[in-house]
């Protein structure tokens, strides 16, 4: 269960208010105002507060542009023009703040994105809840043989039940020694704070997440990109969509640019203009790098 009854209740005493503001609202946004999205088996993502809109990153480009932009006709224009050309200020004068329930290795890799500002639960106060992220039998994967840092085929039949019966063992008997080891029935009982060492990085945690929108791209980019690791772009795709209502010019600039569209080095531009000329180029002389060609010929061969 995502939510658990205490922290529905309070989405609900959330959402029965409402107070009157001067700011800029979005009606896209204020639909999805606590409402929790659910992703994996116990996570979700909720959005608690937000600032800014379309009409913030045109204004503050004005200001910072002056006369240089009365160029350019519609607000959807300008902020095209902002994200081509790789201005990021504008951007950054929007701000959200999310909720987000994730497991420990996911928070591991979202924690990378050292831009926001970021409150977790904590282990050392409150008693972690028994709840794990046991993937899907279609999302258990062998390693790669060409990406060290990727999945390859999937596993089936008796090693595939085989490893997800270890996940499920291992996390259930680690989390019963976690109890075990905090219980103060009959013994002092073990520093909650010590106790947490032995949880597995599939459990669950939670914190608040606030980053302004050239940041949230930039993590959007990497974690809602096709190679990113499945578990954590499940979150990035929720909240591509939560984006997309909030900011819906800038979320259309962000997906053309940057989600569909694809950096050249010099070399791979090279390349490209002798293909349109007619000349057969391959890894060979192509001045790449077998890793680098591979990736060109990615970009290429992407279904449209």
């Amino acid at each position: 269960m995502p939510l658990s009854p205490d922290q529905q209740a309070e989405i609900d005493a959330l959402r029965s208010e409402s107070q009157p503001t001067l700011r800029a609202t979005v009606p896209g946004m204020e639909a999805h105002l606590y409402k929790a999205h659910e992703v994996l088996d116990h996570g979700f993502i909720r959005v608690i507060d937000y600032m800014g809109d379309d009409a913030a990153i045109c204004q503050a480009a004005r200001v910072s542009y002056g006369k240089g932009t009365k160029s350019v006709q519609n607000d959807e224009g300008l902020i095209r023009y902002l994200m081509r050309h790789w201005h990021s200020t504008p951007f950054e004068m929007c701000e959200i703040k999310l909720h987000v329930k994730l497991p420990v290795f996911v928070a591991r890799q979202w924690i990378r994105h050292r831009t926001a500002n970021v409150n977790e639960y904590s282990a050392r106060y409150s008693i972690l809840d028994r709840e794990f992220y046991i993937p899907a039998p279609e999302h258990i994967n062998a390693q790669s043989t060409v990406n060290n840092q990727g999945r390859g085929g999937l596993l089936e039949g008796e090693e595939a039940a085989r490893v997800l019966e270890i996940l499920k063992a291992d996390s259930s008997r680690a989390y019963d020694h976690y109890q075990e080891m905090i219980s103060d029935e009959g013994q002092d009982g073990l520093a909650r704070e010590l106790a947490r060492m032995n949880l597995p990085a599939n459990i669950y945690t939670q914190w608040y997440w606030k980053v302004d929108l050239h940041n949230l791209f930039h993590f959007l980019r990497l974690r809602a990109d096709a190679h990113a690791q499945y578990e954590i772009r499940v979150y990035a795709d929720a909240i591509c969509k939560v984006v997309a209502d909030w900011v819906p010019a800038a979320y259309g600039a962000f997906e053309d640019y940057r989600l569909g569209g694809a950096t050249l080095s010099g070399k791979a531009l090279d390349c490209l203009r002798r293909m349109l000329k007619g000349e057969t180029v391959t890894q060979e002389n192509s001045g790449m790098s077998k890793g680098e060609w591979r990736e060109f010929e990615g970009v290429l061969n992407a279904p449209a």
